[in-house]
């Protein structure tokens, strides 16, 4: 399989484009937009199925396998599948409660031959990426004393690899967890919401934006030191799209009509330069490109538009009604997937919305996990658990 995806991106790569793994939250660089180029969308074709449970997990993929996870029946599951077919290579499955908004939230994550994982209860899993056996576990809710949400929605964070270190949004300004056993290396207190935390440099250290439920919190990534903060009420604390990191800026926004703003960090100290009500972020992590803030705003089940504001200070380029929905970005366009299913691929400019095509995956309602690029295929699920693969590479 290995050397038949292999002879894939190097006939790619030959015809001119660049393919690319995606094995982490949001991406290799984590901002949501892939190396790859030579995207075909105008012929693209569905090229499998696949049943997982409910949930609301991404896919990681590396190597010509895709990890991903579901939820039936009180048990969540754990799959490596085949990226190119969606075949089972392996799978491991365990009790979960089912709680509001069933299933996974969190996106498994591959880094030095492991798989980690996170339920809606918190509990963190490491996997041997080969064999799918289970190498540690642990309850992290449990052993930092922290809780679920008020709402009970359940954990959302991935698993953010720094180091030797597992990064989590769990605790007011997150927890950390040594990657090679489990344990518990610095945590807090506090209530979470429903970010993965960022990591950056700043000063010659590298600090972590948690995006939780007081707020924006920066923490030295190694000991949790707090570093800046930034309080950001919403109702019913959700702080649920990522922060995005644009030098000593760093861009935050929350949906019910609270907004975004853009804070200056230079200082060492969070300053607010903007705020604005055009765009709004309920949990899809806007993109930033050469200057400009592509996003969804906009809340579940409700009017929403893909905009484009200016990063210097929050002005409207333009906007188009698309509903709600999330997106990435490769090859000089924005892929975003709508509520309903719709794929929309539309060309990276400030001066206007330039759409390229259009594609049916039919997923229909409701589609809140944000699609993910791989070596010409994207997939993408919905909350009842299917996930299609859609090829746009020829």
């Amino acid at each position: 399989m290995g050397k038949w995806i292999g002879c894939l991106m190097a006939a790619a790569v030959a015809a001119g484009a660049v393919a690319d793994d995606w094995y982490t939250w949001r991406g290799p660089t984590a901002d949501g937009i892939s190396k790859e180029t030579g995207l075909k969308p105008t012929s693209a074709k569905k090229i499998w199925t696949k049943e997982l449970g409910v949930g609301y997990s991404a896919v990681g993929v590396k190597d010509g396998r895709l990890y991903t996870m579901g939820h039936a029946d009180g048990v969540d599951t754990v799959y490596c599948l085949e990226a190119a077919t969606g075949a089972t290579i392996w799978n491991y499955s365990y009790d979960c409660e089912t709680g509001k908004y069933k299933g996974p939230r969190a996106t498994p994550v591959i880094n030095d031959g492991k798989v980690y994982t996170v339920s809606r209860t918190g509990l963190l899993i490491c996997f041997d990426e080969g064999s799918g056996k289970k190498r540690w576990e642990t309850d992290v809710l449990a052993e930092t004393n922290n809780k679920d949400s008020r709402w009970g929605w359940g954990i959302s964070t991935s698993a953010v690899i720094e180091g030797d270190l597992i990064l989590l949004n769990i605790g007011a300004a997150g927890t950390a967890v040594d990657k090679h056993t489990g344990k518990i290396k610095w945590t807090s207190s506090g209530l979470q919401s429903y970010a993965s935390p960022v990591v950056f440099n700043h000063r010659g250290k590298r600090l972590a934006a948690i995006f939780s439920a007081p707020g924006l919190l920066l923490v030295d990534a190694q000991t949790g030191a707090e570093a800046g903060r930034y309080e950001w009420k919403t109702k019913y604390d959700i702080n649920g799209a990522d922060p995005v990191i644009i030098g000593d800026r760093i861009y935050i926004s929350s949906a019910y009509k609270s907004g975004c703003a853009m804070l200056d960090f230079s200082s060492g100290k969070l300053e607010p330069l903007w705020e604005s009500d055009l765009m709004n972020n309920q949990f899809s992590t806007s993109i930033h490109i050469d200057g400009y803030i592509y996003g969804v705003d906009g809340h579940v089940k409700n009017k929403g538009f893909l905009r484009c504001v200016d990063a210097k200070d929050g002005a409207e380029q333009w906007s188009k009604p698309i509903g709600f929905g999330s997106l990435i970005a490769a090859d000089g366009q924005l892929i975003v997937l709508d509520e309903k299913g719709t794929l929309f691929f539309a060309k990276i400019d400030p001066d206007k919305y330039v759409e390229v095509a259009t594609f049916e995956t039919g997923l229909a309602k409701l589609c809140w996990t944000p699609p993910v690029l791989a070596n010409g295929i994207v997939y993408c699920r919905n909350d009842k658990g299917t996930l299609v693969a859609i090829d746009v590479s020829q």
